[in-house]
């Protein structure tokens, strides 16, 4: 068996389900250990090296991925070529337009095909409620493939020059037959580059960019919530060979507050109050997150249960003006530690209790009465 026989998947010491990260931490470990740079002159490790790039260029892309998942080596080799040969010249009509279709637009139209732009990153940053409220302004650092200082991002060794691709004659792509199809594909040589690198740049192996860490900025804007998205465009990996870069996307989570619960705009809290000032009436200080008080009036004969809303005491509107509002629910406390007078004090009132006090009571206990006869 060649080595081009051999699963890419075995190649690399990875299963068919691996992530994109498994598969490039997997490549960099076998690519490490069989570089020709670590092993001069040893033909065996070269190939080794060879092979595991060429498994790994395939699988990193989702595209090459599904095809190869579909067709495996056929997919890659002259073989599926039929009379045409990969010649460029040949004119197939519109059946380009149909494996554009199944794959996707990187692999249709004329021309060289288009490097592809660096991979989008994801960070998970997590804030309190206050820095929700206020916004916040952060510096993060994160490790993320940038491009190469010495090449440039060409991948190519400074001074030495590319040689176009003798397979699609610089075209990027070749033609192939499959089934009763005839679809372009990117040239399995080259890559779709049109060029073949000569002598790779030692720095980043041939690849354009090599990983660095990065300091970022990062302004947290007032009113985010959890599952808010914050894009920084460009700030993402490299892409390869000098092409285009992706994005860095922010998501925030709003860390849990010990006393207002969030939902949306809205600030909710549950505050308990003594029997007595539910029952005279008085006043409640709440310290808001714009750290200023706010007091509520407690009206007299209040019940637990019972919201008091506060208009514009709330979370501000993302990207948009004003606030939300608060909410207290009223929890009427009954004590359970009573001084001898004060039980006194109570024993007094009870005995002046008529039951209009409280109505609901005494609209409960009749309707007993009523329905069970007395």
């Amino acid at each position: 068996m060649s080595a081009t026989d051999i699963d890419y998947y075995e190649q690399l010491g990875v299963s068919r389900d691996a992530d994109g990260a498994t598969i490039k931490s997997a490549y960099r470990k076998l690519a490490m250990k069989y570089h020709p740079d670590r092993n001069q002159g040893c033909k065996e490790n070269e190939a080794k090296f060879k092979a595991v790039s060429e498994a790994y260029d395939c699988l990193k892309d989702p595209q090459k991925r599904a095809a190869y998942d579909r067709f495996g080596h056929a997919a890659f080799t002259q073989g599926m070529n039929g009379g045409g040969g990969g010649h460029p010249g040949a004119d197939f009509g519109d059946i380009g337009d149909i494996f554009e279709t199944i794959f996707g637009s990187a692999f249709g139209g004329g021309g060289r095909a288009q490097a592809r732009r660096g991979a989008d990153l994801r960070y998970d940053m997590e804030v309190t409620l206050e820095e929700a409220f206020h916004g916040k302004s952060s510096e993060i650092e994160i490790e993320v493939s940038q491009t190469c200082d010495t090449c440039q991002g060409s991948g190519a060794t400074p001074g030495t020059q590319k040689r176009t691709c003798n397979l699609c004659a610089g075209q990027g792509k070749v033609r192939a037959k499959q089934g009763f199809f005839v679809v372009e594909r990117p040239c399995p040589n080259c890559h779709g580059a049109g060029e073949i690198i000569t002598s790779p740049c030692r720095d980043c192996r041939g690849e354009g960019q090599v990983d660095r860490p990065q300091k970022l900025q990062i302004d947290i804007p007032p009113g985010v919530d959890t599952g808010t998205r914050i894009r920084l465009s460009g700030k993402g990996e490299a892409g390869p060979r000098g092409a285009a870069p992706g994005d860095l996307y922010i998501f925030v989570h709003v860390k849990q507050h010990p006393i207002f619960v969030r939902e949306g705009t809205t600030l909710a809290t549950r505050v308990p109050i003594s029997f007595t000032k539910a029952a005279l009436g008085g006043s409640i200080e709440i310290p808001g997150l714009d750290g200023e008080e706010l007091t509520l009036e407690i009206p007299a004969g209040i019940q637990s249960g019972k919201q008091l809303r506060q208009r514009g005491a709330g979370m501000p509107v993302l990207q948009g003006r004003g606030r939300g509002d608060m909410v207290v629910e009223i929890a009427v406390e009954t004590p359970t530690k009573l001084t001898k007078e004060q039980r006194a004090l109570l024993e007094q009132f009870r005995e002046l209790e008529t039951g209009d006090e409280c109505p609901e009571s005494r609209s409960f206990f009749d309707k007993l009465k009523d329905a069970f006869g007395g």
